[in-house]
């Protein structure tokens, strides 16, 4: 990662922030009880042994990282309601040994980036910023894909002077546009690359052969689709990863605002005393060596216990009940 010098200040809006869903089974309060200890092993535990990924093959990264689309207003639109919470779950993160950080600049849109320059600035040593460009914001809770050459390459200037970068770790194209040939867009993504602007690409929600043929273009070191215990709708597309080493970013990794809520979820967190989210999160990281979860949060509260999760250690036969959810 790059640091730029400069940068604006946004004004400030009172947006409410969507709620977390926050279910917690059986003792799962139990076992942040004894917070401090668990958070420091936890911590200590991203920094070793299979919790490591290297993106690109040179890029390494602890492998339990953060979403941070929630830091954004309700609907994914506009400031947060507690602008200063925001900030202290980005920086927490950090603290807690996080150095993976996923955004977009539809978050918001722009604030997501925004915060995190605001809480991070300067940026500490080995942090990397993931992005991504090629949605449009219509609104509210509405997406619309725009994979033009134009439209990107102005996405990935907006970003890098939002997050106040000179260059971008990871650059994302957010949706492949059906009205624009990937050779285009990705084409795009790779001048920006080769001008020193980006120093890896990645996609999000394609198959194995979108995979394929993206990397006839440009050089792919992540995908990020929507995956979690009970939605393994591109698992085809993960084993292409886990055969070809590239990282798997799974986005809504403990089900989004739907929650959870299989009977064996439930059985194995109660098992670990635990949440279902923490079970979730510690699946993920057990069920693939490139599998690198971003749990999102606007909650320090939230966050800590998702990153205590990345301590949870299930055993084979919890394995064998959540791998046939």
């Amino acid at each position: 990662m790059i640091e730029a010098k400069g940068g604006t200040e946004p004004s400030e809006h009172g947006v409410t922030r969507r709620r977390f869903v926050g279910l917690t089974i059986g003792g799962g309060a139990a076992l942040l009880a004894g917070r401090p200890n668990l958070l420091r092993a936890a911590t200590a535990a991203n920094a070793e042994n299979n919790s490591m990924f290297k993106i690109g093959g040179d890029l390494p990264v602890n492998r339990l990282g953060f979403g941070a689309m929630r830091i954004t207003g309700e609907g994914i639109w506009g400031w947060p309601k507690d602008r200063d919470e925001a900030r202290r779950v980005v920086k927490r993160a950090v603290e807690l040994g996080v150095d993976l950080i996923d955004t977009a600049d539809a978050y918001g849109p722009d604030t997501s980036e925004l915060l995190i320059a605001e809480a991070l600035r300067p940026y500490p040593k080995g942090i990397v910023i993931a992005t991504k460009g090629g949605l449009t914001r219509p609104g509210p809770g509405r997406w619309v894909p725009n994979g033009r050459p134009e439209y990107l390459k102005a996405c990935v200037d907006g970003s890098l002077k939002r997050l106040r970068l000179e260059r971008i770790d990871l650059y994302q194209l957010h949706r492949v546009d059906p009205k624009v040939p990937m050779e285009d867009s990705l084409g795009a993504i790779g001048e920006m690359r080769d001008a020193g602007k980006i120093r890896h690409i990645g996609l999000s929600e394609v198959g194995p052969e979108e995979i394929e043929r993206a990397r006839r273009i440009v050089p792919i070191a992540t995908v990020q689709n929507q995956y979690n215990v009970e939605n393994r709708r591109w698992e085809n597309a993960l084993k292409y990863c886990e055969k070809e080493g590239l990282g798997f970013m799974p986005w809504s990794p403990v089900g989004g605002g739907r929650g959870l809520k299989d009977g064996a979820m439930k059985a194995v967190a109660q098992e670990q005393n635990a949440s279902v989210y923490q079970v979730a999160i510690a699946w993920l990281l057990s069920h693939s060596a490139v599998m690198l979860p971003i749990p999102g949060t606007s909650s320090v509260t939230h966050l800590e216990e998702n990153v205590a999760a990345g301590k949870l250690q299930l055993t084979p036969a919890q394995m064998k009940s959540l791998d046939a959810v």
